[in-house]
């Protein structure tokens, strides 16, 4: 993929959805038309991680990438599926790696806030993953939910230094700013337009401007004023619109940076 182009029935901008999970099955009525309204908002690339435990998962976004070009995809485990976590998982990876599908491993990680995987269990497999992306010269996407200090441990540990992202993020300062000084982007969801995330709004004001990126982590955390409803690509210009307001600047100039540093990270033209 190319750089994307300026749409001017857009407002002169463009947006990228840095995650969203189009292949899920709240799409399945109504993919084309979700992708259709996307564009009209002037959304010019979404990035779709893989689930590489689900056939389906893997089938639905092969197909919308080989359909749609500003579609790109990744592929990874995530932390839920940590028990299903075998060889064929990661020579899947690998595939689709040298098949040039993928643009990252992820999303991958840790989440300590539920328990479908033990602590160790999902670390072994978040470990296993920083390696892979390693040797494939990929960068990461993140999740990182109640589980901060031992994702740097990993990092640490592993002396990964290939970068990737952080997405949807949740937590404080400190653990921003250690990441950030590791190589990672910080990316926002819907979540920075929620009343009572003023904590995350101060963290999203201090991230520096070319580690910014921006995304919907649709179906989930629809940001206002659609909190509630399915979340869709279109909707990431709600949560930018914040960023912009939080960042005392242009949605223009929020919405350049952002897909500048979108296709730096996962390696576009």
């Amino acid at each position: 993929m190319d750089s994307p182009r300026v749409r001017p029935d857009a407002g002169g901008f463009f947006l990228v959805d840095s995650h969203g999970h189009l292949d899920m099955p709240e799409f399945d009525p109504d993919r084309e038309e979700v992708l259709s309204r996307a564009r009209a908002a002037g959304v010019a690339a979404i990035l779709c991680p893989i689930d590489v435990s689900s056939e389906r998962s893997l089938r639905t976004t092969l197909a919308m990438t080989a359909a749609h070009g500003e579609i790109a995809a990744a592929a990874g485990l995530h932390p839920h599926q940590a028990k299903l976590a075998d060889e064929k998982a990661w020579l899947g990876i690998g595939q689709l790696a040298e098949a040039k599908a993928i643009r990252a491993v992820g999303e991958i990680g840790l989440d300590y806030h539920s328990d479908f995987a033990t602590p160790v269990e999902q670390q072994d497999v978040f470990r296993r993953q920083l390696s892979l992306a390693a040797d494939l010269g990929l960068p990461v996407i993140v999740h990182s939910r109640a589980a901060g200090q031992d994702v740097l441990a990993a990092v640490d540990s592993l002396k990964f230094s290939g970068g990737g992202v952080l997405h949807c993020f949740t937590e404080d300062w400190a653990y921003a700013r250690a990441m950030l000084d590791r190589g990672f982007m910080i990316s926002f969801s819907g979540i920075v337009t929620f009343p009572k995330a003023e904590a995350l709004r101060e963290v999203a004001a201090r991230v520096p401007l070319d580690r910014l990126l921006v995304e919907t982590d649709a179906p989930y955390l629809a940001p206002l004023p659609h909190r509630g409803k399915r979340n869709e690509p279109a909707f990431v210009v709600e949560t930018a619109r914040r960023l912009a307001e939080i960042r005392s600047m242009s949605l223009a100039l929020l919405a350049d940076a952002t897909t500048a540093n979108y296709l730096s990270l996962f390696g576009f033209r």
